[in-house]
Protein backbone atom coordinates (compact mmCIF):
# COMPACT_ATOMS: atom_id res chain seq x y z
CA UNK A 1 0.00 0.00 0.00
CA UNK A 2 1.15 3.47 -0.81
CA UNK A 3 1.52 6.29 1.71
CA UNK A 4 -0.49 9.47 1.16
CA UNK A 5 1.37 12.28 -0.53
CA UNK A 6 3.06 14.78 1.75
CA UNK A 7 1.50 18.24 1.93
CA UNK A 8 3.18 20.77 -0.25
CA UNK A 9 5.76 22.77 1.67
CA UNK A 10 7.91 25.75 0.88
CA UNK A 11 10.13 25.11 -2.06
CA UNK A 12 13.31 26.85 -2.97
CA UNK A 13 13.06 29.16 -5.94
CA UNK A 14 13.97 27.34 -9.05
CA UNK A 15 15.24 28.51 -12.38
CA UNK A 16 11.87 29.96 -13.42
CA UNK A 17 10.78 31.09 -9.98
CA UNK A 18 11.75 34.39 -8.32
CA UNK A 19 11.17 35.41 -4.76
CA UNK A 20 9.66 38.88 -4.29
CA UNK A 21 9.96 39.96 -0.66
CA UNK A 22 8.48 43.42 -1.36
CA UNK A 23 4.85 43.48 -0.27
CA UNK A 24 2.38 44.67 -2.83
CA UNK A 25 0.54 47.88 -1.92
CA UNK A 26 -2.94 47.33 -0.73
CA UNK A 27 -5.98 49.34 -1.73
CA UNK A 28 -5.91 51.27 1.55
CA UNK A 29 -2.24 52.25 1.16
CA UNK A 30 -2.88 53.37 -2.39
CA UNK A 31 -5.72 55.53 -1.18
CA UNK A 32 -3.50 57.12 1.48
CA UNK A 33 -0.82 57.85 -1.13
CA UNK A 34 -3.32 59.51 -3.45
CA UNK A 35 -4.72 61.56 -0.56
CA UNK A 36 -1.23 62.65 0.48
CA UNK A 37 -0.36 63.68 -3.07
CA UNK A 38 -3.52 65.72 -3.37
CA UNK A 39 -2.96 67.37 -0.02
CA UNK A 40 0.61 68.26 -0.94
CA UNK A 41 -0.52 69.68 -4.30
CA UNK A 42 -3.21 71.81 -2.68
CA UNK A 43 -0.76 73.11 -0.06
CA UNK A 44 1.71 74.12 -2.75
CA UNK A 45 -1.06 75.76 -4.77
CA UNK A 46 -2.25 77.66 -1.69
CA UNK A 47 1.29 78.86 -0.94
CA UNK A 48 1.76 80.11 -4.50
CA UNK A 49 -1.63 81.84 -4.51
CA UNK A 50 -0.83 83.42 -1.14
CA UNK A 51 2.33 84.98 -2.55
CA UNK A 52 0.47 86.38 -5.55
CA UNK A 53 -2.37 87.61 -3.36
CA UNK A 54 0.11 89.36 -1.08
CA UNK A 55 1.70 91.16 -4.02
CA UNK A 56 -1.71 92.22 -5.35
CA UNK A 57 -2.78 93.48 -1.92
CA UNK A 58 0.43 95.46 -1.56
CA UNK A 59 -0.11 97.06 -4.96
CA UNK A 60 -3.77 97.86 -4.28
CA UNK A 61 -3.14 99.31 -0.81
CA UNK A 62 -0.27 101.50 -1.98
CA UNK A 63 -2.29 102.65 -4.98
CA UNK A 64 -5.14 103.60 -2.68
CA UNK A 65 -2.84 105.57 -0.38
CA UNK A 66 -1.11 107.34 -3.28
CA UNK A 67 -4.20 108.03 -5.37
CA UNK A 68 -4.66 111.67 -4.20
CA UNK A 69 -1.18 112.57 -5.46
CA UNK A 70 -1.56 110.60 -8.69
CA UNK A 71 -4.91 112.24 -9.36
CA UNK A 72 -3.49 115.69 -8.61
CA UNK A 73 -0.35 115.33 -10.75
CA UNK A 74 -1.69 113.08 -13.50
CA UNK A 75 0.83 111.89 -16.08
CA UNK A 76 3.18 114.63 -14.95
CA UNK A 77 3.99 112.51 -11.92
CA UNK A 78 6.10 110.33 -14.24
CA UNK A 79 7.24 112.93 -16.79
CA UNK A 80 7.99 115.95 -14.60
CA UNK A 81 11.39 116.28 -12.89
CA UNK A 82 10.38 119.08 -10.49
CA UNK A 83 9.84 118.06 -6.87
CA UNK A 84 8.54 120.94 -4.74
CA UNK A 85 6.86 119.51 -1.63
CA UNK A 86 5.17 122.73 -0.46
CA UNK A 87 1.73 122.54 1.09
CA UNK A 88 -0.73 124.22 -1.31
CA UNK A 89 -2.90 125.21 1.66
CA UNK A 90 0.02 126.69 3.60
CA UNK A 91 1.60 130.13 3.51
CA UNK A 92 4.15 129.20 0.83
CA UNK A 93 3.99 131.18 -2.42
CA UNK A 94 4.41 128.12 -4.64
CA UNK A 95 2.04 125.28 -5.20
CA UNK A 96 3.27 121.78 -4.55
CA UNK A 97 4.71 119.97 -7.57
CA UNK A 98 5.55 116.30 -7.47
CA UNK A 99 7.45 114.82 -10.38
CA UNK A 100 9.23 111.47 -10.05
CA UNK A 101 11.29 111.55 -13.24
CA UNK A 102 14.52 112.67 -11.55
CA UNK A 103 14.24 109.92 -8.93
CA UNK A 104 13.40 107.23 -11.49
CA UNK A 105 16.40 108.33 -13.52
CA UNK A 106 18.67 108.28 -10.47
CA UNK A 107 17.56 104.78 -9.43
CA UNK A 108 18.13 103.38 -12.91
CA UNK A 109 21.51 105.08 -13.32
CA UNK A 110 23.02 103.95 -10.01
CA UNK A 111 21.64 100.42 -10.52
CA UNK A 112 23.15 100.26 -14.00
CA UNK A 113 26.52 101.45 -12.66
CA UNK A 114 26.35 98.82 -9.93
CA UNK A 115 25.65 96.03 -12.43
CA UNK A 116 28.44 97.15 -14.77
CA UNK A 117 31.00 96.84 -11.98
CA UNK A 118 29.50 93.96 -9.97
CA UNK A 119 28.49 91.35 -12.57
CA UNK A 120 31.95 90.71 -14.10
CA UNK A 121 33.57 90.56 -10.68
CA UNK A 122 30.90 88.27 -9.22
CA UNK A 123 30.92 85.87 -12.18
CA UNK A 124 34.73 85.76 -12.16
CA UNK A 125 34.78 84.95 -8.43
CA UNK A 126 32.16 82.23 -8.89
CA UNK A 127 34.10 80.68 -11.77
CA UNK A 128 37.31 80.79 -9.75
CA UNK A 129 35.69 79.06 -6.78
CA UNK A 130 34.07 76.31 -8.87
CA UNK A 131 36.62 75.72 -11.63
CA UNK A 132 40.05 76.86 -10.45
CA UNK A 133 40.37 77.16 -6.67
CA UNK A 134 41.62 74.29 -4.53
CA UNK A 135 39.13 72.64 -2.21
CA UNK A 136 40.92 73.95 0.86
CA UNK A 137 40.52 77.50 -0.41
CA UNK A 138 36.85 77.26 -1.36
CA UNK A 139 35.52 76.97 2.19
CA UNK A 140 37.19 80.09 3.64
CA UNK A 141 36.43 82.11 0.48
CA UNK A 142 32.75 81.20 0.58
CA UNK A 143 32.62 82.11 4.27
CA UNK A 144 34.13 85.54 3.61
CA UNK A 145 31.65 86.18 0.79
CA UNK A 146 28.71 85.21 3.01
CA UNK A 147 29.98 87.48 5.78
CA UNK A 148 30.26 90.36 3.31
CA UNK A 149 26.62 89.84 2.35
CA UNK A 150 25.60 90.05 6.02
CA UNK A 151 27.07 93.52 6.62
CA UNK A 152 24.26 96.07 7.28
CA UNK A 153 23.67 98.65 4.58
CA UNK A 154 24.13 101.55 6.99
CA UNK A 155 27.74 100.43 7.50
CA UNK A 156 28.32 100.62 3.75
CA UNK A 157 26.68 104.04 3.70
CA UNK A 158 28.84 105.42 6.51
CA UNK A 159 31.97 103.95 4.95
CA UNK A 160 30.99 105.49 1.63
CA UNK A 161 30.36 108.98 2.97
CA UNK A 162 33.38 109.06 5.31
CA UNK A 163 36.02 107.17 3.30
CA UNK A 164 35.03 106.35 -0.28
CA UNK A 165 33.54 109.68 -1.39
CA UNK A 166 36.46 111.87 -0.18
CA UNK A 167 38.97 109.41 -1.64
CA UNK A 168 37.24 109.32 -5.04
CA UNK A 169 36.79 113.10 -5.39
CA UNK A 170 40.36 113.68 -6.73
CA UNK A 171 40.00 110.60 -8.94
CA UNK A 172 36.87 112.10 -10.48
CA UNK A 173 38.76 115.34 -11.07
CA UNK A 174 41.52 113.45 -12.89
CA UNK A 175 39.05 111.54 -15.06
CA UNK A 176 37.22 114.76 -15.90
CA UNK A 177 40.49 116.43 -16.82
CA UNK A 178 41.45 113.56 -19.13
CA UNK A 179 38.08 112.83 -20.76
CA UNK A 180 36.10 116.02 -20.28
CA UNK A 181 37.12 117.47 -23.62
CA UNK A 182 36.12 114.43 -25.68
CA UNK A 183 32.68 114.74 -27.34
CA UNK A 184 30.24 112.31 -25.80
CA UNK A 185 32.51 111.24 -22.97
CA UNK A 186 32.68 114.82 -21.73
CA UNK A 187 28.97 114.78 -20.92
CA UNK A 188 29.27 111.48 -19.04
CA UNK A 189 32.38 112.45 -17.06
CA UNK A 190 31.61 116.10 -16.44
CA UNK A 191 32.50 118.42 -13.60
CA UNK A 192 32.36 116.43 -10.33
CA UNK A 193 31.07 117.72 -7.03
CA UNK A 194 33.70 118.61 -4.45
CA UNK A 195 32.41 116.13 -1.87
CA UNK A 196 32.55 113.13 -4.23
CA UNK A 197 28.92 112.24 -3.46
CA UNK A 198 27.01 111.45 -6.63
CA UNK A 199 25.74 108.81 -9.01
CA UNK A 200 29.12 107.11 -9.50
CA UNK A 201 29.89 106.81 -5.78
CA UNK A 202 26.42 105.43 -5.07
CA UNK A 203 26.79 102.94 -7.92
CA UNK A 204 30.17 101.74 -6.65
CA UNK A 205 28.84 101.25 -3.12
CA UNK A 206 25.89 99.30 -4.50
CA UNK A 207 28.25 97.20 -6.61
CA UNK A 208 30.17 96.17 -3.50
CA UNK A 209 26.90 95.34 -1.76
CA UNK A 210 25.47 93.12 -4.52
CA UNK A 211 28.68 91.26 -5.41
CA UNK A 212 28.20 88.66 -2.61
CA UNK A 213 24.58 87.99 -3.67
CA UNK A 214 25.39 87.44 -7.33
CA UNK A 215 28.52 85.45 -6.46
CA UNK A 216 26.71 83.03 -4.15
CA UNK A 217 23.91 82.36 -6.62
CA UNK A 218 26.25 82.08 -9.60
CA UNK A 219 28.44 79.63 -7.70
CA UNK A 220 25.43 77.43 -6.96
CA UNK A 221 24.41 77.58 -10.62
CA UNK A 222 27.88 76.63 -11.84
CA UNK A 223 27.95 73.56 -9.58
CA UNK A 224 24.89 72.17 -11.40
CA UNK A 225 26.73 71.87 -14.72
CA UNK A 226 27.03 68.14 -15.57
CA UNK A 227 30.56 66.84 -15.21
CA UNK A 228 30.09 64.83 -18.41
CA UNK A 229 29.69 68.04 -20.44
CA UNK A 230 32.90 69.50 -19.05
CA UNK A 231 34.85 66.28 -19.53
CA UNK A 232 33.54 66.01 -23.10
CA UNK A 233 34.84 69.51 -23.84
CA UNK A 234 38.24 68.56 -22.46
CA UNK A 235 38.20 65.35 -24.50
CA UNK A 236 37.71 67.40 -27.66
CA UNK A 237 40.88 69.33 -26.89
CA UNK A 238 39.32 72.45 -25.37
CA UNK A 239 41.26 74.60 -22.95
CA UNK A 240 39.81 75.54 -19.59
CA UNK A 241 38.47 78.85 -20.88
CA UNK A 242 37.02 77.18 -23.98
CA UNK A 243 35.36 74.60 -21.74
CA UNK A 244 33.87 77.36 -19.59
CA UNK A 245 32.71 79.31 -22.62
CA UNK A 246 31.28 76.29 -24.44
CA UNK A 247 29.88 74.16 -21.61
CA UNK A 248 29.56 76.05 -18.32
CA UNK A 249 28.22 79.44 -19.37
CA UNK A 250 25.56 78.21 -21.86
CA UNK A 251 24.23 75.68 -19.37
CA UNK A 252 24.13 78.34 -16.60
CA UNK A 253 22.67 81.24 -18.58
CA UNK A 254 19.20 81.14 -17.03
CA UNK A 255 20.54 80.88 -13.51
CA UNK A 256 23.00 83.71 -14.11
CA UNK A 257 20.21 85.97 -15.32
CA UNK A 258 18.25 85.14 -12.18
CA UNK A 259 21.25 85.95 -10.00
CA UNK A 260 21.77 89.28 -11.77
CA UNK A 261 18.08 90.12 -11.39
CA UNK A 262 18.21 89.47 -7.66
CA UNK A 263 21.25 91.72 -7.42
CA UNK A 264 19.45 94.37 -9.44
CA UNK A 265 16.46 94.13 -7.11
CA UNK A 266 18.75 94.71 -4.15
CA UNK A 267 20.31 97.70 -5.90
CA UNK A 268 16.95 99.24 -6.83
CA UNK A 269 15.55 98.86 -3.33
CA UNK A 270 18.58 99.97 -1.30
CA UNK A 271 17.79 103.02 0.82
CA UNK A 272 20.22 104.07 3.56
CA UNK A 273 23.49 103.53 1.72
CA UNK A 274 22.23 105.35 -1.38
CA UNK A 275 20.69 108.16 0.64
CA UNK A 276 24.02 108.86 2.32
CA UNK A 277 26.25 108.93 -0.78
CA UNK A 278 24.13 110.04 -3.75
CA UNK A 279 24.06 113.74 -2.86
CA UNK A 280 20.32 114.49 -2.67
CA UNK A 281 19.95 116.76 -5.74
CA UNK A 282 16.76 116.68 -7.80
CA UNK A 283 18.03 116.78 -11.37
CA UNK A 284 18.31 114.75 -14.57
CA UNK A 285 21.82 114.96 -15.98
CA UNK A 286 24.12 112.76 -18.03
CA UNK A 287 27.06 113.62 -15.77
CA UNK A 288 27.83 110.49 -13.74
CA UNK A 289 29.93 112.51 -11.29
CA UNK A 290 27.04 114.85 -10.42
CA UNK A 291 24.85 114.48 -7.36
CA UNK A 292 21.30 113.20 -7.66
CA UNK A 293 18.63 111.24 -5.84
CA UNK A 294 16.83 107.90 -6.09
CA UNK A 295 13.37 106.58 -5.33
CA UNK A 296 14.13 104.72 -2.06
CA UNK A 297 16.44 107.49 -0.84
CA UNK A 298 13.91 110.29 -1.19
CA UNK A 299 11.23 108.16 0.48
CA UNK A 300 13.35 107.48 3.55
CA UNK A 301 14.59 111.08 3.76
CA UNK A 302 11.24 112.85 3.47
CA UNK A 303 8.61 110.45 4.77
CA UNK A 304 8.84 111.59 8.39
CA UNK A 305 8.26 115.28 7.61
CA UNK A 306 5.54 115.09 4.96
CA UNK A 307 2.02 116.42 4.81
CA UNK A 308 -0.97 114.51 3.43
CA UNK A 309 -0.32 115.22 -0.26
CA UNK A 310 3.43 114.92 0.16
CA UNK A 311 3.01 111.58 1.92
CA UNK A 312 0.74 110.33 -0.85
CA UNK A 313 3.36 111.35 -3.41
CA UNK A 314 6.05 109.43 -1.54
CA UNK A 315 3.84 106.35 -1.48
CA UNK A 316 3.36 106.89 -5.21
CA UNK A 317 7.14 106.69 -5.60
CA UNK A 318 6.94 103.31 -3.90
CA UNK A 319 4.30 102.21 -6.41
CA UNK A 320 6.56 103.33 -9.27
CA UNK A 321 9.48 101.38 -7.80
CA UNK A 322 7.26 98.30 -7.43
CA UNK A 323 6.15 98.52 -11.07
CA UNK A 324 9.73 99.01 -12.31
CA UNK A 325 10.87 95.92 -10.41
CA UNK A 326 8.04 93.81 -11.85
CA UNK A 327 8.73 95.01 -15.40
CA UNK A 328 12.44 94.25 -15.08
CA UNK A 329 11.73 90.72 -13.84
CA UNK A 330 9.25 90.10 -16.66
CA UNK A 331 11.80 91.32 -19.19
CA UNK A 332 14.46 89.06 -17.67
CA UNK A 333 12.13 86.07 -17.86
CA UNK A 334 11.42 86.86 -21.51
CA UNK A 335 15.15 87.11 -22.21
CA UNK A 336 15.86 83.75 -20.59
CA UNK A 337 13.05 82.08 -22.53
CA UNK A 338 14.27 83.46 -25.85
CA UNK A 339 17.83 82.34 -25.08
CA UNK A 340 16.67 78.83 -24.18
CA UNK A 341 14.69 78.55 -27.42
CA UNK A 342 17.71 79.75 -29.40
CA UNK A 343 20.01 77.24 -27.69
CA UNK A 344 17.57 74.38 -28.34
CA UNK A 345 17.43 75.36 -31.99
CA UNK A 346 21.23 75.44 -32.22
CA UNK A 347 21.47 72.04 -30.56
CA UNK A 348 18.93 70.57 -32.97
Amino acid sequence: MTSPPAPPGPTAPGRHQRSDPTPRPTLASRGRDVLGDRLFRYLCLAAGCAVLATLVLILLSTLQQSWPALRESGLGFLTDSAWIPNDPDGPGPRKATFGALAFIYGSLVVSAIALVFAVPVAVAIALFLTQVAHRRLRGPAVTVIDLLAAIPSVVFGLWGILVVAPALAPVYDGIHGALGGIPGLGSLFGEPVSTGRGYMTAGLILAIMIVPIITSLAREVFTTVPAADMQAAYALGATRWEMIKGAVLPHSFGGLVGAVMLGLGRALGETIAVALVIGGSVQVTANLFASGDALPAVIVNQFGESGPLHRASLIGLGVVLFVITVLINVAARFLVRRAEIRMRGAAA
